[in-house]
């Protein structure tokens, strides 16, 4: 028998099979886009927590493609058996070429379960600060208040320190003053009172706090702190730093800063 006579042999045998298994492929394929899209808009209808729906969707999508697959498979003829002995061989492959990848799916499963932030969240984390915008599979991403996309893996993201900006509703905002040593001390501290009682984002509870914090070289240190809500905190810090100055101005309270004098001799 001819190599022609096999290769007919075989398309009469498996062209159907395969061509089937084409079209099961295809028609599988838009059927788990639209099922996702039908999870969204279900998930997003109900109010599902924005940090878990992109993890389920991801998810749902990995796990229908392996089912779809295995059927595609079974219906051009390999062996289930043999089929499930491969793609475990290729899964412990796989899983050991991709052990950092595995870590971080592993990590998303533990953000996702302890919460430690969640999607709209500041965090400051691996050495940067940003809002939570998204919690994939492997990855977290951030916007940084510059507008940047910082795209942190979950492994370390969730074994290492992290800190939460958004979990209290209040801040405290501190702040260092810094006065001439002639100047008069309760005066200093009444003119801090005076733009720290005018800003009604600081908190009356708990009180403000002015007093001396150091006795510098060429100054008076004063420490201040304030409570405002958090999503205050940086416009709270800006004007209070600019309207003490304009009062200490108002008032002539010196703030000192370094001097340069210059002897010239004749020769």
């Amino acid at each position: 028998m001819s190599v022609w006579d096999h290769l007919k042999a075989a398309i009469v045998n498996y062209g159907p099979k395969l061509l089937l298994a084409i079209v099961v492929l295809w028609i599988g394929l838009f059927l788990i886009r639209k099922l996702v899209e039908l999870f969204d808009r279900r998930a997003e209808k109900r109010q599902m927590d924005p940090s878990l729906r992109p993890f389920l969707r991801t998810l749902i999508s990995i796990a229908l493609k392996i089912m779809l697959v295995i059927s595609v498979a079974s219906m051009v003829g390999v062996a289930m058996t043999s089929f499930v002995a491969v793609l475990g061989a290729a899964g412990l492959a796989v899983g050991l070429a991709l052990q950092g990848s595995l870590a971080n799916f592993g990590g998303g499963v533990l953000i996702l379960a302890f919460r430690p932030f969640k999607v709209g969240d500041v965090i400051e984390a691996q050495g940067y600060t940003g809002k939570v915008s998204e919690i994939q599979v492997f990855n977290t991403v951030l916007k940084t208040l510059d507008n940047k996309t910082i795209i942190i893996p979950n492994g370390p993201l969730s074994n290492g320190s992290l800190v939460n900006y958004s979990t209290e509703p209040t801040r405290r905002v501190d702040m260092i003053f810094s006065v001439a040593y002639g100047e008069d001390i309760e005066q200093v501290k009444t003119a801090v009172s005076k733009v720290v009682d005018t800003d009604p984002r600081i908190l009356r509870e708990p009180a403000s706090y002015c007093r001396i914090a150091k006795l510098a070289e060429s100054s008076v240190d004063f420490s201040v702190r304030v409570w405002c809500k958090g999503e205050d905190y940086f416009d709270v810090l800006a004007d209070v730093v600019e309207n003490v100055k304009k009062e200490f101005d108002r008032q002539k309270i010196n703030i000192p800063f370094p001097h340069l004098h210059v002897h010239m001799e004749k020769v």
